[in-house]
């Protein structure tokens, strides 16, 4: 055979080979290009604004001549594109770029833009920064405080008038009249422990309350909380990588059954004055008011004052003129409330409506302003998840419930009158979950769709008859890429431990052989917060993947409390708890799946976990020892007594009346059971859980003699993430540790 015919016949075996055959290729899945390359970021769409004539929405687009962004308008119905604020018209004066649009809002007249730009990182959102108010009549691009500390500027909105805007800077609220240009610092006594317009740490966290001011409707008034921390003990991050010298960084964070920051809701004329406090009954430091807001049309203001156990919502409604206050409603629970933002106001503001889970199942309500009349609007043994869209004008309340798998989301609509029963909206043919974002008038919506297999799909779709209009993004690339890796799909499934039925899911080793015995990998949460089981897209779940690919089979599980939707009682069933039901949940499951599922390795079984899944690893290796024998926890929480007292106190009551529950439900007090191997580990920056839960656990393992594997990521905060290549080194760390050790 000469030369030629060699070399020919050598490129056809070559290719004929089914590890590099074009037709056969399976793309290798690797952690670089998970956390390093980007190869599966997934594309978004907008953001998206409904106008005000629901009829159109408004959405970013980059501008290939200026760079940055224009923000253009589509018509629904048509698709037509029109500009409606170009980059150049964001080019600032003596500059040559356009301002990067991090966040914007059009006045109640759509006669001016504001910008928000240059942003900081506040905790965890960038909430800091620099504000521009676009002028569309004239074309003026002004800049807002200006004579403040650059990139101070928090929560800038528009008087109802947009003459004027008004903002927090360095705990101090500002009004700026837009025509002079000129500010007046309209509350004097904000800085050190003095908190105006804004909130401390833990009601960021835990009450999700961040913007803490409020225009009343004439303008003539602004409502707003202050929050004193001088109570509250001070916590200290201690950052030793920026310096030859260690920095402390002071964090006011109360800790279980310690003081809470003194808050209470102040009315301050906008032109500058005195500020008027509403009296609310109870101790400042001992109660949340964790909701206020202007009722429409009126000079009264809604709060909610939610008691220090979260048992009980008290809603008052303040009068900013004479400062009168009236309790309208009550609302008590003998575990635990939620919040819920829902409130709308109906019929002339003679009703609003109301989330509950009073009957057993959250649901919507109607209340009358007096308390007196409470009707139900969505009916039925199902929670609903989200309200998606109120419409008094058709009558109808949109919504996302999943009344039969617990794992999945679809758009339900009932009347607001609560005279028919749930209507589902969503067709049958997309399985998974489905989020929207509907205009006004309930016509049309931005329909996000995924699952496990499929990238979030962006579509216009028009209701209620669910018409798709037009594709906004697909993400067709990513799909190609992710179906390229022939990766296993999770199979979910259902293990019956006898008191109840839990739902899981596995993914199932390369090559998967049925007579093998495979190592076994349980990624666990388990907490009130959230859920691992849901048929939803979460990113493709890559590590999991990668580690199944490594020959693991991996398995999750939601144990009782997770926030899945099935009914109070599940959700409430942890109170007092936390930790302990959970993870005899877990174990039980386990134990049971062993008997289901006959390639697996029981000799091999790992848990990891992050957060409230740390916590959940450690709980279940100290306590069920003969089950997991390596268990991997990320920033956890290893004594309940070291959290925020929100949180924790929301699910376990007070320390006061719960010694045993956080006792029990701490892992920390367990550690001499540890059997197996154990790794921990934790950022040093975490301002969330504080790397003092590290440092104990550590502490008790020595004591105990107990041999086990550590790695701390110093000035990282909570998802270890941030600074030069931690989230590939984090995983490339795990990774050695598990084919090390299971």
């Amino acid at each position: 055979m000469n030369k030629k015919h060699t070399l020919i016949y050598l490129v056809l075996i070559f290719f004929s080979l089914p590890w590099n055959n074009s037709l056969h290729a399976q793309k290798q899945l690797t952690l670089r290009d998970i956390y390093s390359n980007g190869t599966y970021s997934q594309k978004g769409y907008g953001p998206v604004r409904w106008m005000k004539d629901n009829q159109g929405y408004s959405t970013l687009e980059n501008d290939k001549e200026f760079g940055g962004n224009d923000i253009v308008r589509y018509d629904a119905a048509s698709g037509k594109r029109t500009v409606l604020v170009s980059a150049k018209q964001l080019i600032p004066e003596n500059e040559t770029k356009p301002l990067v649009i991090s966040n914007y809002s059009w006045s109640d007249d759509d006669s001016k833009l504001l910008v928000f730009t240059n942003t900081r990182r506040v905790w965890r959102y960038n909430t800091r920064g620099d504000y521009w108010v676009l002028n569309l009549k004239t074309g003026k691009l002004q800049q807002v405080g200006k004579n403040v500390e650059p990139t101070t500027l928090m929560f800038a909105k528009f008087s109802p008038d947009a003459s004027r805007v008004a903002y927090v800077s360095r705990q101090n609220i500002y009004v700026e009249d837009l025509a002079t240009g000129k500010n007046i610092q309209i509350t004097k006594d904000g800085g050190a422990n003095i908190i105006n317009g804004t909130f401390d740490w833990v009601y960021e966290e835990e009450l999700d309350d961040r913007d803490g001011f409020r225009w009343s409707p004439d303008g003539k008034y602004i409502a707003y909380w202050q929050s004193d921390t001088k109570n509250i003990g001070t916590f200290y991050l201690i950052d030793n990588i920026d310096s030859i010298y260690s920095r402390p960084i002071p964090l006011p964070y109360p800790k279980v059954g310690t003081r809470l920051s003194s808050v209470k809701v102040g009315v301050i004329p906008s032109a500058g004055g005195k500020t008027n406090w509403f009296n609310i009954p109870g101790d400042l430091a001992n109660n949340y008011l964790a909701r206020m807001d202007f009722i429409p049309h009126s000079d009264e203001v809604m709060v909610q004052q939610l008691n220090r156990r979260q048992d009980t919502n008290k809603i008052w409604i303040g009068n900013v003129k004479s400062m009168s206050i009236k309790n309208i409603y009550t609302e008590t629970d003998p575990d635990f409330l939620d919040l819920h933002d829902d409130i709308r106001w109906l019929d002339g503001e003679k009703y609003f409506t109301w989330t509950s889970e009073k009957d057993g199942w959250k649901h919507l309500y109607k209340v009358s302003r007096d308390g007196n009349e409470v009707k139900l609007i969505t009916k039925g043994e199902f929670d609903v998840v989200e309200i998606s869209c109120i419409d008094p004008v058709n009558g109808y309340v949109y919504y996302i419930a999943s009344p039969g798998n617990f794992t999945q989301r679809y758009l339900y609509r009932s009347k607001i009158d609560g005279s028919a029963e749930a209507e589902r909206v969503t067709p049958e043919n997309y399985a998974g979950q489905s989020s929207y974002q509907i205009s006004g008038n309930s016509e049309w919506a931005i329909q996000t769709f995924q699952n496990t297999t499929t990238p979030p799909v962006i579509s216009l779709i028009h209701l209620p008859d669910h018409k798709e209009i037009r594709t906004l993004q697909d993400n067709h690339e990513l799909k190609e890429k992710y179906d390229a890796l022939h990766l296993n799909p999770k199979e979910f499934f259902r293990v019956d431990i006898g008191d109840v039925t839990l739902d899981a899911w596995m993914i199932k080793p390369k090559n998967f052989d049925p007579s093998r015995k495979y190592p076994l990998l349980f990624y666990v949460y388990g907490e009130p917060a959230g859920s691992t089981v849901q048929d939803n897209w979460e990113g493709g779940d890559l590590w999991h993947q990668y580690m199944a690919q490594q020959g693991y089979l991996v398995m999750s599980i939601d144990n009782r409390g997770t926030k899945t939707p099935r009914g109070k009682a599940w959700r409430n069933s942890i109170y007092r708890q936390i930790g302990i039901l959970a993870s005899q949940d877990q174990a039980d499951a386990a134990k049971k799946i062993f008997t289901m599922y006959p390639f697996i390795d029981t000799s091999r079984v790992g848990i990891w976990g992050w957060s409230g899944g740390g916590q959940m690893t450690l709980n279940c290796m100290f306590r069920h020892p003969d089950i997991y024998k390596t268990g991997l926890a990320v920033s956890f929480v290893s004594d309940q007594r070291l959290y925020d007292a929100t949180y924790q106190e929301r699910y376990m009551s007070l320390l006061s009346d719960n010694a045993k529950g956080y006792h029990d439900g701490s892992p920390i007090n367990f550690a001499k059971n540890l059997q197996g191997n154990l790794m921990i580990i934790a950022g040093t920056g975490d301002d969330n859980v504080h790397y003092q839960n590290f440092e104990m656990l550590t502490n008790e393992l020595i004591k105990d003699n107990k041999l086990f594997y550590m790695m701390s990521y110093p000035m990282r905060s909570h998802g270890i993430y941030e600074r030069e290549n931690t989230s590939l080194h984090l995983r490339e760390t795990m990774e050695k540790y598990w084919k090390e050790h299971l």
